[in-house]
């Protein structure tokens, strides 16, 4: 056998000892799980029950680890502000902190009030319905995430909810109304949160970038964006972090943010870019790198927020479940026993740890490639539209506005590059008849200048060799050199679709699933 084969073999054989052992771990938290619930019972049906919901649960919770948290960091990590390793240690730290601290002890047991449970035949109906929502659910995610597309968890139990629920009491079980509100969402979180970024990128460009002085425009406006970012995620968090301890208005939300805003971005961010930029050179990449202390602060922030709000994906239906069997009635909200909390915040952090590395290269750098300016208008464009959506009360998923935004700065980078490179295709065709070297001279000229003197520049060259020198094809072709594209169409169609599908597949696995465990419990 050939050294190659060796190492070839060695390699596959290293890759499936790390499948293995991700499979083993999880199964074991699966079985701990079950163990657990078993000394919790008193026997009997109903302690079988919970056994069965709180392995599902556990599984849903792994599969929202792994899919869902990607989000959150894997800007981070794209831009290179947080090494894998450290982004899933923070990861863990604070979707364990948010679900522990600020998940409240009461949730909601039909998500989103898609159904009315009191159209049900009976108490059981329910649980099983519950079963086999989250199951179709965590069913979903595993998949989605085995094929590399972040989608919404939120989605997922929507869709499962409403399946098993039309499977168990018809149609008009379901509340329609807010079905459509939750279609809307699949077009407003992705083009909102693409909008958002791409605007905080513009905004970067023109107002640093662009300048002739980098460093002394960032010194400037550094500390006035780290500053926004602030507002924004005090208010983000005071209005969804942490609204399960102390409730708050909206202004209070805003007059909160907007004290840590000048406390933040005008006593700690200015100073420090001031000594910053002492040691660093008049470049773009010193830029960035004043963006990457806040980046690893924005990922912490978004991590603890999404455990505080989408633990409730997997602990919900659990809870609602272990209510209906303790209470032996149906409630439209629900106690949750720490034991359960935990099943959703371990299950979160282990799903991360074990299956998340996927999804996070994915929206941290094969979408687009990203840096830390990049990844930082990403991250304010999640607090900002979700701020924006709450107050107007559209349902916004987080998953969709983060990709949604890392598309956006994507195609907005493509719409620059390809709009310069048109200036100096035209440039070039206007000098056709000069010498190299005043087309040269010219270039130089052109990119050594401010946006606005480029506009300048090229107009007068145009007045004086006259618009009419390029002929109608040379226009036409113009528009199509330099085809750059710098945001994968695969991935974008494969999200896209699998968007697109996760509530009626959900819906349609968990109705399959409903069906199935009626015929089996049937005698």
């Amino acid at each position: 056998m050939s050294i190659l084969n060796v190492k070839t073999l060695e390699k596959a054989t290293l890759a499936n000892r790390d499948e293995l052992f991700r499979l083993g771990t999880a199964l074991l938290f699966i079985v701990g799980i079950m163990l657990f619930t078993i000394v919790q019972g008193k026997g009997g049906t109903n302690s079988v029950l919970l056994v069965v919901a709180a392995m599902v649960g556990g599984y849903m919770a792994m599969n929202i680890g792994a899919n869902d948290v990607a989000n959150n960091v894997g800007p981070a990590v794209g831009s290179h502000s947080l090494t894998l390793v450290g982004a899933i240690i923070i990861a863990v730290i604070f979707e364990t902190s948010g679900a522990l601290i600020a998940g409240g002890d009461v949730v909601r047991t039909i998500k989103g009030g898609i159904i009315d449970p009191t159209l049900l035949p009976d108490n059981e109906t329910f649980i099983w319905l519950m079963i086999g929502a989250l199951l179709a659910g965590a069913l979903w995610l595993n998949f989605a995430t085995a094929i590399g597309a972040p989608v919404s968890t939120t989605h997922s139990i929507v869709g499962g909810v409403l399946g098993a629920g039309i499977a168990a009491g018809g149609w008009g079980i379901a509340n329609w109304s807010e079905v459509s509100r939750i279609v809307a969402s699949w077009v407003i979180s992705p083009v909102l949160g693409g909008m958002i970024a791409a605007g905080f990128l513009y905004v970067i460009k023109h107002t640093i970038t662009y300048k002739p002085s980098v460093l002394a425009a960032a010194r400037r406006v550094v500390p006035r964006l780290v500053g926004l970012m602030a507002w924004a995620f005090v208010t983000y968090l005071m209005l969804k972090g942490m609204r399960k301890i102390i409730h708050v208005s909206f202004l209070t939300a805003m007059l909160s943010g907007g004290i840590a805003a000048v406390l933040i971005g005008y006593f700690l961010v200015k100073p420090y870019v001031n000594r910053m930029a002492q040691r660093l050179s008049d470049t773009k990449e010193s830029v960035n790198k004043l963006f990457t202390i806040p980046l690893i602060f924005a990922a912490a922030l978004l991590s603890f927020a999404h455990g505080a709000n989408d633990v409730a994906n997997a602990v919900s239906p659990l809870a609602g479940i272990h209510d209906a069997i303790i209470s032996g009635g149906l409630h439209s909200e629900a106690p949750i026993p720490m034991w359960v909390m935990l099943v959703g915040a371990i299950g979160i952090a282990l799903g991360l740890a074990l299956y998340g590395p996927k999804l996070i290269h994915t929206v941290g750098s094969q979408i687009t490639e990203l840096d830390q300016t990049r990844a930082f208008c990403i991250s304010m464009a999640a607090a900002i539209t979700v701020i924006i959506a709450s107050q107007l009360g559209l349902p916004v998923s987080s998953t969709h506005i983060a990709v949604g935004g890392v598309f956006g700065v994507g195609f907005l980078r493509e719409y620059i590059k390809v709009n310069y490179s048109r200036m100096i295709e035209e440039i070039k065709l206007h000098h056709s008849n000069d010498s190299p070297e005043e087309v040269e001279a010219f270039l130089m000229r052109f990119e050594a200048t401010t946006v606005p003197e480029r506009s300048k520049m090229l107009l007068e060259l145009k007045a004086q060799k006259g618009e009419g020198l390029l002929h109608k094809t040379e226009r036409k072709n113009l528009r199509k050199i330099h085809r750059i594209e710098l945001v994968k169409r695969t991935l974008l169609m494969r999200i896209a679709a699998a968007w697109l599908i996760t509530v009626p597949v959900t819906a349609m696995i968990a109705a399959g699933l409903f069906f199935m465990i009626r015929g089996i419990m049937l005698p």
